[in-house]
């Protein structure tokens, strides 16, 4: 039943529903609390569609939300997966810092996971601490919002707490608290565990679940389970050609931070693109470039594929690889439709392919910032190309040549394009140099700017004159900075 009235957690009622396919899945267990906590931020945003008031939450919630207590009657409990990370499968995954404390209904009406990050050692640890780290903690507090303002599928944060605990990492740093939110925690790689521990029941057990709840409309038979791989490879697709479009480079594309509902998952080394380079890596280890920029459409297919053979004792080989067949397709048309919107086209050309990749070759030669260019382009005057290249020539230019006699097919006004373009093209993203700066100051107990960009990245298609200096091209000392993996 949807809620009459905002509350806070505390005074929620919590489901356990996870809970309910027993302990061959999980181990039940309790967080660890990090020392003195403290509020850094709350998401409005999240907040409202879980129906909690931010206020309550803040006055009755710290305790919860940083491992302190936990809800009468509530089974929290860290979730068992492997997965392949980095193209090589780690029979020894799990939640090695998470405690999934329950689900929640929200104003959907849907049932929602409310999941602690850096909450203490588990069975899963493997000889880690459990813990997170502020540093990584803001980053992906922040960009669960910005990723939902975007329109991409993604996870959620409720909150996010720091506490006295030091971390050490590459140097020591303050711990830190983030309550994820996301309709699944079930991932490609749980039901690859099951399948190279040939525990087959289990993982019946665990697809007859994922389909009864978040399939409803499939049954937990053969047919089901391919319309289930089929819609997990087009869900998957479909964030992939988003991610492609607005420039978002995960880092970290193992099984294990697969959604499989297609939603983004697990922000460690993420990144925006900045000035375009399609090989952009944004994780320094990945010294292979295996996650660039330009690779996630084809690692996507392969973590597809590996999900496809998790699944083979109950689907045919020939199934798994007719669905992969179509990934491409369906990857294309996305991220087509995608880029159409972007430069204001609604009419569909032959052509369409060749001056997209020609825009990316003319923006990688001028050496220009993706977003920007983007934004610049949705009201551009084309008496005035100077505002989008300072070469007067080259690629750009006649890119911008071909392109206006390409809006003549259009069926609307300049004005109407304007609209549109700027309705998909952000002026605001959530610059690996703007959070570093919400960084450094965090660790000095300054939570201002983090609070700020939230409010900012909350409407990143939105003038907002006060936050003009965030949209400009990144200062040159920000410039390709890259992520490392530990959090």
């Amino acid at each position: 039943m949807k809620h009459a009235s905002k509350v806070s957690l505390t005074s929620s009622s919590f489901e356990s529903d996870f809970s309910k396919l027993g302990t061959d899945f999980y181990t039940l267990l309790q967080p660890s609390a990090i020392s003195n906590p403290q509020w850094v931020s709350v998401s409005d945003s999240t907040a409202n569609f879980l129906g909690l008031d931010v206020e309550q939450v803040r006055n009755d919630d710290l305790d919860l939300l940083s491992g302190r207590s936990v809800k009468e009657g509530s089974r929290p409990l860290s979730m068992i997966y492997s997965g392949h990370q980095f193209g090589v499968y780690n029979p020894q995954l799990g939640d090695g810092r998470g405690i999934l404390l329950g689900e929640l209904v929200g104003q959907d009406n849907e049932l929602y996971d409310l999941h602690l990050k850096g909450a203490g050692q588990t069975p899963y640890s493997r000889m880690g601490d459990g813990r997170a780290v502020l540093r990584s903690s803001i980053r992906e507090f922040l960009c669960s919002d910005a990723m939902s303002a975007l329109g991409i599928p993604t996870t959620r944060a409720l909150s996010l707490v720091k506490g006295d605990d030091q971390i050490i990492r590459e140097r020591v740093e303050p711990s830190a608290m983030v309550c994820r939110v996301a309709r699944s925690h079930i991932r490609f790689g749980s039901f690859e565990y099951f399948y190279y521990t040939d525990q087959q029941e289990q993982l019946k057990a665990l697809l007859d679940y994922t389909i009864l709840r978040y399939f409803p409309l499939l049954t937990p038979d053969e047919d089901g389970y391919l319309e289930f791989y089929r819609q997990v490879l087009e869900r998957t697709a479909s964030m992939v050609a988003m991610w492609q479009a607005v420039g978002f480079c995960h880092g970290v594309m193992n099984t294990d931070n697969m959604s499989i509902l297609g939603e983004t998952f697990d922000y460690g080394p993420f990144g925006f693109m900045e000035i375009f380079n399609p090989a952009y890596i944004c994780n320094h280890s990945d010294h292979s470039g295996r996650y660039a920029f330009n690779q996630q459409p084809n690692i996507s297919y392969w973590n597809c594929a590996c999900l496809g053979q998790a699944l083979s004792n109950v689907l045919s080989q020939e199934a798994i690889k007719s669905c992969l067949d179509q990934y491409p397709k369906l990857f294309g048309e996305k991220y087509l439709g995608e880029m159409r919107l972007k430069l204001g086209l609604l009419e569909v050309s032959d052509n369409d392919s060749e001056l997209i990749q020609n825009l990316l070759n003319a923006l990688y030669v001028e050496q220009l910032d993706y977003t920007n260019f983007f934004r610049t382009l949705s009201d551009v005057d084309f008496r005035k190309i100077s505002e989008l290249s300072d070469s007067q020539s080259g690629e750009l230019i006649s890119w911008l040549k071909t392109y206006e006699a390409r809006l003549e097919a259009e069926k609307f006004c300049p004005q109407q394009r304007t609209v549109q373009c700027k309705s998909f093209n952000p002026k605001y993203i959530l610059r690996n140099y703007l959070a570093q700066i919400a960084i450094e100051k965090a660790e000095q107990n300054d939570f201002s700017e983090v609070n700020r960009l939230l409010q900012l990245l909350s409407r990143p298609f939105d003038e907002q004159p006060d936050f003009d200096s965030y949209a400009q091209n990144t200062p040159e000392w920000g410039c390709g900075l890259q992520m490392s993996c530990s959090s």
